[in-house]
């Protein structure tokens, strides 16, 4: 049996989570689809290019002559229609993953299923976040990705893993679909994020990514809004964890308690993955979104008050309905002054069942394409300068691959506090002394830069427990 997962990090809890129910039900997992009885693709559904990924992927599994079987957000958000074009896959809802491993005898056998029809699953939980806490243990309630920790089985081998904080989202910003198939926010339960942290660093992980669609609403399903503020220090705390960093932060909820505790906590990594998506206000008010460039610079500048090397990434999206010449040149104004690590570049696409859909004003592909490789040139040229800024810099790299092997140079990969170890860059560390280990953390002085990577010199090695 193997597992092919596309999209976020999310996504790859998700999957971890159906290889242990997989591996608790019988089936032996490799890492190779050729040769495997059955591959589990987990796709992802968010925008036009993904859900093109993920019907590739299954049709490249399908190609290795195994029984595939579709699940994730796509699988979740077309169901019986994606079944009706894939006929090639078996298409399995969220709802089926409990029981992963009785549908897959199901396929096995040859037994039919039924695919599922759609629903928004915003329905299924009750409107107010503090009664939909309780709901969610009711033996009828429906099924949360992700949350299974305890049938949790690591597919990747690095010091580095996802860990959900929440799912769902109960945001509506006009472009989203996400809040329709991924449910309404549902935190998980601190001991359970506690105990899955202590899991993971049993298993030889040193630094924990807490991953969410919003982690900034973290515990107000539990009627909590600070409650990610004493947790983190909780987690940095755990015995064998070096390093804590939080994802997918939403601009207009991070309180100033919570940006304290990030900027200024020991074992959590000053970094702030920041959703703007734009920055024109106009626009942002056509996304449902709040702020713009003033209220984010000002955002960034009281985080840098309080960690002055801190680390920033964001995504923005262009040719949205209705944008103009004036809200790209606004966007650019932002993405020169606020000085960000890593930029996501997006172009806009009408998503089923959004608000954008039916927006007027909107844009041929042939511009938004040019007004992403316009944004796109000015954030490679930006992030590059802002490596730059680095230079001298001391930085806490967390070793990941030794580079040197054999020959006995120092020399290994690893990724510094402000940089996500899958998106933000890499830091090549010199000079690292022998019985460095990976997952270990190293301080060392930025001496050099290539593009957003960072070349740098070890000084003191120390391992944070």
């Amino acid at each position: 049996m193997a597992v092919v997962t596309l999209g976020c990090a999310r996504n790859e809890v998700d999957s971890e989570e159906l290889a242990g129910r997989l591996a608790s039900g019988g089936y032996r997992l490799v890492e190779d689809a050729e040769g495997a009885d059955a591959v589990l693709v987990n796709t992802c559904g968010f925008i036009e290019s993904a859900k093109k990924d993920s019907v590739d992927a299954i049709l490249a599994a399908t190609d290795s002559g195994a029984r595939v079987v579709a699940v994730g957000c796509m699988a979740e958000r077309y169901g019986s229609e994606l079944a009706g074009a894939l006929p090639e896959a078996t298409v399995l809802g969220f709802d089926d993953y409990a029981a992963i491993g009785d549908r897959l005898d199901d396929v096995l056998t040859g037994r039919p299923l039924v695919p599922h029809d759609p629903r928004d699953r915003r329905t299924l939980l009750p409107l107010s976040p503090v009664d939909r806490s309780a709901a969610v243990t009711a033996l009828d309630a429906p099924a949360i990705p992700g949350h299974g920790w305890l049938q949790r089985r690591r597919l990747a081998s690095g010091p580095s893993a996802a860990l959900k904080l929440a799912s769902g989202c109960d945001r509506r910003c006009a472009f989203c679909a996400i809040p329709a198939f991924r449910g309404s926010f549902v935190s998980r339960p601190p001991v359970e994020v506690l105990g899955e942290a202590q899991w993971l660093a049993s298993q030889g992980v040193t630094e924990l990514v807490l991953v969410s669609e919003n982690s900034t609403s973290y515990g107000k399903d539990l009627g909590d809004l600070r409650l990610l503020e004493r947790l983190l220090p909780q987690l940095a705390a755990v015995e064998g964890i070096a390093r804590v960093r939080v994802a997918y932060l939403q601009p207009a909820e991070l309180r100033p308690g919570l940006l304290e505790v990030v900027a200024a906590t020991d074992g959590i990594a000053p970094y702030f993955d920041l959703s703007f998506q734009h920055s024109s206000p106009t626009l942002l008010r056509r996304m449902r979104r709040f702020g713009g460039t003033e209220d984010f610079l000002a955002l960034i500048e009281r985080a840098r008050a309080l960690a002055p090397a801190a680390g920033f990434r964001t995504n923005v999206i262009l040719g949205f309905p209705g944008e103009t010449e004036d809200d790209v040149v606004e966007l650019e104004r932002f993405l020169v002054e606020g000085r960000l690590d890593a930029v996501g570049v997006f172009g806009y696409s009408d998503e089923e069942g959004t608000e954008a859909i039916a927006l007027p004003g909107k844009l041929d592909q042939a511009e938004i394409d040019a007004r992403v490789r316009r944004i796109t040139d000015l954030v490679e040229e930006l992030t590059a300068q802002r490596a730059e800024d680095r230079l001298g810099e001391r930085v806490e790299v967390l070793l990941t691959e030794d580079l040197s092997a054999d020959e006995g140079t120092g020399v290994w990969a690893g990724h510094a506090a402000h940089q996500d170890p899958e998106a933000d860059g890499t830091t090549t560390l010199a000079g690292v002394p022998d019985g460095a280990v990976a997952g270990m953390l190293v301080t060392a002085e930025v001496v050099d830069t290539e593009g957003v990577d960072l070349v740098a010199t070890a000084l003191v090695p120390a391992v944070r427990a």
